[in-house]
């Protein structure tokens, strides 16, 4: 495989969006953010035919730049995306790229005062901008969404609090089942904050000042700050762990708000909306280190329990860790685009 880009078949269009609903946000990250819109071959052929769409939303630390990330003998997932619908594989469909980006490196595509409206932001201001724009069928049966990890997370719970927009989702080891994929990165955050007093916000102050990632604890260090930003604020949007920093004790009434986050937990709950669902793709690795092909197949089973047929559902557990499945990505957005209504 040659390792330079060669031009898309379908176009890669960059926008720049405003967000009335970011602007003003706790942590002062931009109000004006980027947005990609794949139109498929054929798009400006005509301009009458309509398209179904998929909205795309990235891992904790990823922004929209690293879609294009070019690594040894794979291609970015805009080639490979691009390649489902030049070579035929699937009917043609406007793919969107959202950017969640903050300055924890995510916002777990919640709506949270200690990053800010994201959810609705996702909601409401980039899907009717985008109806607006492109000639998408602007109902949930021909719109879907999909991700990786937190993204993965992202694309699990929107459908089942928004049906009226996304009618398929497809998630790569997705956070869910959450007391495996955080409790024993609790203990390894305790461990690693008695460098700093046990106080969070005393590494934080250390990663923003030097060379991100020099030390072993900062990536996981981080996603705790942003995920309790983002299930456990405070009213004034202080993040607040879940467990007590010292000992390591879970702070029940902080852990409980987040496992209302879980989409295994959220799932009896939202199930008239999952049972809209036309399509549901699930996969995950299963030397996965967060353990989310657990999340996987509780997720899978929760479904069958809730009544959604077999015959909705794509369900594979692949011989892979939580990184290299980036390969799947193409394959669950054929698998959707041949689902979704034309």
């Amino acid at each position: 495989m040659l390792p330079w880009s060669h031009e898309l078949a379908g176009d890669l269009h960059r926008h720049t969006i405003d967000s009335a609903l970011l602007r003003g946000n706790p942590l002062g990250d931009p109000h004006e953010r980027p947005l990609w819109v794949y139109t498929p071959p054929g798009y400006d052929a005509d301009d009458t035919t309509r398209y179904p769409s998929i909205y795309v939303i990235q891992g904790y630390g990823g922004h929209l730049g690293m879609w294009d990330n070019r690594s040894p003998y794979r291609q970015p997932f805009t080639e490979t995306a691009d390649a489902v619908f030049a070579g035929g594989e699937a009917p043609g469909c406007i793919v969107v790229y959202v950017d969640a980006w903050t300055a924890y490196g995510g916002s777990q595509f919640v709506d949270s005062p200690g990053t800010g409206a994201y959810h609705s932001y996702l909601c409401t201001e980039v899907v009717p901008w985008i109806d607006a724009r492109y000639r998408t069928i602007a109902k949930p049966a021909s719109r879907a969404i999909s991700g990786k990890s937190s993204g993965g997370f992202g694309a699990m719970i929107t459908p089942m609090l928004r049906p009226d927009l996304f009618g398929a989702l497809a998630t790569h080891a997705g956070d869910a089942l959450y007391e495996y994929c955080y409790l024993n990165e609790f203990a390894k955050a305790v461990r690693a904050l008695r460098d700093y007093d046990h106080d969070i916000r005393k590494w934080w102050a250390d990663f923003q000042g030097r060379p991100s990632f020099t030390k072993e604890h900062d990536m996981w260090l981080l996603v705790i700050l942003g995920c309790a930003a983002a299930f456990s604020a405070a009213e004034d949007g202080t993040p607040e762990l879940p467990f007590d920093p010292k000992t390591g004790a879970l702070i029940p009434e902080r852990w409980e708000r987040w496992l209302a986050w879980d989409p295994v937990r959220m799932m009896d709950t939202y199930a008239d909306a999952l049972r809209t669902q036309r399509a549901i793709w699930i996969d995950a690795g299963t030397r996965d280190e967060w353990f989310l092909d657990l999340g996987a197949e509780a997720f899978r089973a929760g479904l069958s329990r809730i009544g959604i047929p077999d015959e909705r559902i794509y369900f594979e557990l692949i011989p892979a860790g939580h990184g290299g499945i980036d390969y799947r990505y193409p394959q669950a957005m054929s698998w959707l685009a041949n689902r979704l209504e034309r």
